[in-house]
């Protein structure tokens, strides 16, 4: 498995992680024993999760058991900011709020320390500079031992990275958001901000929801356990005319040169120099591998140019 750093720090994760949303929602703890073992065994060091995963509470709550013992071999990256539960005190970016988020986070996870603890998602009632300095207060306790952000801007970070440098506060080192092929949107300004102040992009969604694993073809039943098919018209959004015009030059591609379009997917990803690493979720050992065979694919410059000139459409 390669290893990236990630931002300006010095840690380095796998470059391909484990999503871990699917645990308490897809899946029991038993299945999820099996998904982390095989990513572990396979090189996996950046598992993420958040509070809100798996009924809130149920994603940490059971990824901190499967990993027992082996939680000194890996990254745990987990979040905070999202509703936990009714009311304006179980949520966002307040000191407060974050205090008790971590503490609750720690004792479902069964560890003393997150190794990365990100915004799950920017708090518009909350100055940004309380969040950094609550974050900051964690990093020098050791509770904390990196921050990272999710789903902001390109121009929330780079406000974050000024408050932050003018202070003397720890700065975000990750920028968790959506990416791939089909939506390659935060090129436009998050990817330049990110790679300006320090921090690596944490790809989720990589497969789109299911749209880059082949799983949906042109004029077929839809299958009914596919996310798309259940998110309605949001999913039929997706399924759209272009995106499998887009689809079918991809697969082509990745044919063309003996590999899948998952692997295509990932790989694209994996190689660029602004990606840490690609979160890709999993439910049976069987995807673990095939995410790790995927990230193995290491696009040359002519690839990558090709690839991107295809998927170009801000």
């Amino acid at each position: 498995m390669r290893m990236k750093r990630l931002g300006n720090s010095g840690l380095k994760v796998s470059v391909v992680g484990l999503g871990c949303n699917n645990f308490g929602m897809k899946i029991d703890q038993a299945a999820t024993d099996a998904v982390v073992a095989k990513a572990i065994d396979l090189g996996i060091t950046l598992f993420d999760t958040a509070d809100v995963y798996g009924n809130k509470g149920g994603s940490e709550t059971m990824l901190g058991k499967a990993l027992g013992a082996r939680r000194k071999d890996i990254v745990l990256a987990t979040k905070f900011g999202l509703p936990m539960a009714d009311g304006d005190l179980m949520k966002g970016g307040s000191r407060r709020y974050i205090m008790n988020a971590v503490d609750a986070s720690l004792k479902r996870l069964g560890t003393d320390y997150i190794d990365l603890y990100q915004m799950h998602f920017p708090d518009p009632d909350t100055p940004i500079e309380e969040t950094l300095a609550a974050l900051d207060a964690l990093v020098r306790s050791g509770k904390v031992r990196y921050i990272g952000s999710s789903n902001f801007a390109g121009w929330q970070l780079t406000e974050a990275w000024y408050i932050a440098n003018e202070r003397n506060l720890t700065k975000f080192v990750s920028a968790q958001n959506h990416y791939n092929l089909l939506d390659r949107k935060i090129e436009q300004e998050l990817v330049p901000a990110a790679k300006a102040y320090g921090a690596s992009i944490l790809p989720y969604f990589p497969l789109a929801s299911g749209m880059l694993t082949g799983k949906y073809r042109r004029g077929a039943d839809l299958p009914n356990d596919g996310r798309l098919t259940q998110w309605g018209e949001r999913g039929k959004s997706i399924l759209s005319d272009a995106n499998f015009d887009l689809v079918e030059k991809l697969t082509a591609f990745a044919e063309a040169r003996g590999h899948s379009l998952l692997d295509l997917a990932i790989g694209w990803l994996a190689s660029q120099p602004h990606v840490g690493s690609v979160i890709a979720g999993a439910t049976k050992p069987e995807q673990v591998e095939q995410n790790v065979k995927a990230g193995a694919w290491e696009l040359d410059a002519e690839e990558l140019a090709e690839v991107s000139m295809m998927s170009f459409r801000f």
